[in-house]
């Protein structure tokens, strides 16, 4: 075993942020060199980011970022495995990265915008932590006038782009979408198979049964035009002011909505259930 100073320890754990024991073996195996010592870490470190990259990583944060004349944003989820580790500092550096990557180069393509310097650090991040960090999705938002509005948890947020008007317009019409949460801007942008889907829902329900069919059909024309303008973000009644709807707030401002997008952080992913009490009573049978 090769003899080494305290002091090369520290430079170690400062250049890679791993802990001394972790530092004293890395140096050891490179008979005290420094530099080959990261450089085998570094190697090992992609392996570690391998294995760790099948855990489920659905807690994080969503980072936006604006241009300063309002014509796009950029939206981006990084996920982690916990929320203390997406509080954490060099976490949120790193989200930084991420972000700022994608707003210079109007880059949506996760795999893209992650090759090279952010992969590196991506997997520095996840040997350093010791959880999976992923970039999940990248959203670019392009119109007259774009707005942002980002939760304080750092988990919801939206972005809005209008055909004109001001910027707190739109910042204020992203603040509704991450609170009331619509489905399309319009009613006509409701996709035919949601629409059909929510038909079957009605004809369910236990009062259509007994009801005739011309009577049957203009309740189901009711209650679908309900969930339409329930789910249409113009027809929703302004969150700042529920006696205006979005659509006449817009109007009113000369300027119409052009589209919007709301992210939240762990969406649509499924996290698996550990149950504890029945995995060691399997391995107390084995």
């Amino acid at each position: 075993m090769a003899n080494f100073s305290a002091a090369l320890v520290k430079e170690l754990r400062e250049r890679t942020g791993l802990g001394m024991m972790e530092c004293k073996k890395a140096l050891s195996e490179a008979d005290g060199d420094v530099e080959k010592a990261i450089e085998d870490l570094r190697k090992a470190s992609g392996m570690k980011a391998a294995k760790k990259a099948s855990r489920t990583a659905a807690d994080g944060v969503v980072a936006i970022k604006v241009a300063d004349d309002n014509s796009y944003g950029v939206a981006v989820e990084v996920n982690s495995e916990t929320d203390f580790v997406a509080r954490d500092s060099g976490f949120l550096a790193f989200v930084d990265q991420v972000v700022a990557k994608a707003f210079a180069d109007k880059q949506t393509d996760v795999a893209a915008l992650m090759a090279g310097e952010l992969e590196a650090a991506r997997e520095a991040l996840v040997q350093k932590i010791g959880e999976n960090i992923s970039v999940r999705r990248v959203i670019l938002v392009e119109g007259q006038t774009v707005g942002a509005y980002v939760h304080s948890t750092n988990k919801l947020a939206a972005l809005v782009a209008l055909s004109g008007g001001e910027a707190e317009l739109a910042k204020d019409i992203a603040m509704h979408v991450t609170a009331v949460n619509p489905q399309v801007v319009r009613k006509e942008d409701m996709p035919e198979e949601v629409v059909a889907k929510e038909k079957e829902i009605i004809l369910a329900q236990p009062d259509m049964a007994s009801k005739p069919a011309e009577i049957a059909e203009k309740m189901i024309v009711g209650r679908i035009n309900k969930f339409l303008a329930e789910n249409s973000l113009v027809e929703q009644p302004f969150v700042k002011n529920p006696d205006q709807k979005v659509g006449q707030l817009v109007k009113d401002a000369g300027c119409d909505v052009l589209s919007f997008v709301r992210v939240e952080v762990g969406e649509g992913i499924e996290v698996e259930k550990t149950d504890f009490a029945a995995e060691v009573a399997a391995q107390l049978k084995g």
